[in-house]
């Protein structure tokens, strides 16, 4: 860990608000020491993804806990965020340091440019020596483009700018074999592989009560980071500095897997299908077994409403979802192609209907 050139850190809402709403200046001012001093001399790069804007917009607009309502959150999101980066703003100056904020929804990362946009402002950021905050875009994002947790957002994002450690920090300083406050329970201090935690039961709720998160949503988003070749820590935020030089805290896990291409992790882990496609047995081998492009031909039958560009699922004839992607037809059009050749079509509705109904760059299989 200590060898780690670009690092994600992720810090949750509870370790740099109050339960009542609004910013601790001394937190964040405590985890900026320690990114900062991280950082200096130039021999690594940091991406902080940072949850509160939320929970700091809330005693401003005189709510006394989160809102459960979409709508009140993308209010206090909109007051919160900007008190969130000012804060950062002034507290990275004292070190001289210039921040840069990113603001993302999972729409915007499972499309094929505006991921490419993403990964390249990241990129320039920390060639220009800024450090960029990113964090979910909640002032417009909806229930059918949220992430839903900023520790899966953490995980896609170390896997963007090809991270080489991802530190979770939260309230919790490590997965433990039960409850943390019961006595006899101990920390987890290696994940080798998935199956080491199966007989653990992963907690879910936090102590602030400020954020979405818990150990649920922390220990998914290791394993996804993991199945891309990136070794995380899990800690709490006390211990930022002891994570960040390869101290022995939290839980370690190991990498289990090799990076993949980037928008496809997006693809299977933060998009939000609009719709399905059911496949006939001959497409679903071609799809999974043979990485193929899913034709028209193959095509049993449609479900939902989604526009070119969508993600969808790709299901067997019994309703499973063996693969996922963006599909580059209007729902309303599948009709018209279900079944035929693409020669066919191209004969019958003209040359723009000579294509993949959803191409393998932009199709992950889920069960191979």
């Amino acid at each position: 860990m200590g060898e780690a050139r670009r690092i994600v850190v992720k810090v949750g809402s509870s370790s740099l608000t109050t339960a009542a709403g609004g910013l601790d200046a001394d937190r964040v001012d405590a985890l900026v020491d320690v990114l900062a001093k991280t950082r200096s001399g130039g021999e690594r790069e940091i991406v902080l993804v940072s949850s509160g804007a939320i929970a700091a917009g809330l005693a401003p607009l005189g709510l006394r806990r989160r809102p459960t309502d979409l709508a009140r959150q993308q209010a206090a999101a909109s007051v919160g965020q900007g008190l969130l980066v000012a804060r950062y703003t002034a507290s990275f100056a004292r070190y001289g340091v210039r921040v840069g904020q990113v603001l993302l929804t999972s729409d915007d990362m499972s499309r094929r440019a505006h991921h490419r946009n993403a990964s390249r402002t990241l990129d320039k950021l920390l060639a220009m020596g800024a450090f960029p905050i990113v964090n979910e875009n909640d002032t417009v994002a909806t229930d059918e483009i949220r992430f839903g947790d900023n520790d899966r957002l953490a995980a896609l994002v170390a896997h963007l700018v090809r991270a080489d450690l991802l530190v979770l920090l939260s309230d919790v300083d490590g997965v433990y074999d039960g409850d943390p406050a019961r006595p006899g329970t101990s920390r987890i201090a290696e994940v080798r592989a998935p199956g080491d935690l199966a007989h653990v039961e992963i907690g879910s709720a936090g102590k602030a009560g400020v954020g979405t998160g818990g150990m649920v949503t922390k220990v998914e988003a290791a394993r996804i980071a993991a199945a891309a070749g990136i070794q995380v820590v899990l800690t709490s935020a006390v211990h930022a500095a002891d994570a960040l030089t390869g101290g022995d805290t939290g839980t370690y896990f190991h990498p289990t897997g090799r990076r993949s291409a980037d928008r496809l992790l997006w693809l299977q882990h933060a998009s939000t299908p609009q719709g399905s496609l059911t496949l006939d047995d001959g497409a679903v081998r071609a799809v999974v077994q043979g990485r193929k492009s899913l034709l028209p031909a193959g095509i049993a039958g449609v479900e939902g409403e989604f526009s070119a560009g969508d993600p969808v699922e790709l299901r067997d004839r019994a309703g499973r979802a063996v693969a996922r992607g963006l599909v580059n037809f209007d729902a309303k059009e599948i009709p018209l192609l279900i079944g035929r050749s693409t020669h066919e079509l191209a004969r019958d509705l003209g040359p723009e209907y000579e294509r993949e109904v959803v191409h393998r760059d932009d199709l992950v299989v889920l069960h191979p």
